[in-house]
């Protein structure tokens, strides 16, 4: 696996990926990409977590910092058609018993996926799920810094470059501006 995995910034490619996935694994893609997510709190979902709410809170593994998410009517439409108890994780292995699937497994998922679908944006990975989420709110004119703080970064620049914006993307919107 790789270290350095790029996000999808394309919806077609995003809607391409999303079609060639069903049951969990659609739902881990939507789920990854509509909370930005690092992929072990993705995973440690479990069901009662979201059930009939409108807001995930979970403190984060990597930083041990608490976090509050709005979840979006897309998240809990996907959310209210669950099956389960309450204490099963949503992404749940399909090897027996209440685990969660491994890190490996869904890079398998997504990169099964995204051949499936014919996506080539290069490295995929668990992390494009994040990345992907991140570029899609600066696609939608987010201001960077208040991705940043959602990213829990520290300077602009880096989140600029976690998203995958290029130097060719800045200078083409530098180019398209004509007074």
């Amino acid at each position: 696996m790789s270290n350095e995995v790029n996000p999808i910034k394309s919806t077609r490619d995003l809607n391409r990926l999303k079609a060639a996935l069903h049951g969990r694994n659609r739902l881990m893609l939507i789920m990854g990409v509509s909370l930005g997510l690092r992929i072990s709190d993705l995973l440690a979902l479990k069901i009662g977590d979201v059930r009939g709410k409108d807001e995930l809170i979970i403190r984060e593994q990597k930083t041990q910092k608490p976090r509050r998410i709005k979840l979006s009517k897309t998240v809990m439409a996907e959310v209210k058609a669950l099956e389960g108890a309450d204490d099963e994780y949503i992404f749940r292995s399909r090897q027996g018993g209440n685990k969660p699937i491994s890190r490996v497994q869904a890079y398998r998922i997504l990169n099964d996926a995204a051949e499936r679908a014919g996506i080539n944006v290069g490295p995929i990975g668990t992390h494009t799920l994040r990345k992907t989420f991140g570029y899609q709110l600066y696609a939608q004119g987010l201001d960077i810094t208040r991705i940043m703080a959602i990213l829990n970064h520290s300077t602009p620049a880096m989140t600029l470059k976690y998203i995958g914006v290029t130097k060719d993307e800045i200078d083409a919107a530098y180019e398209a501006i004509e007074v």
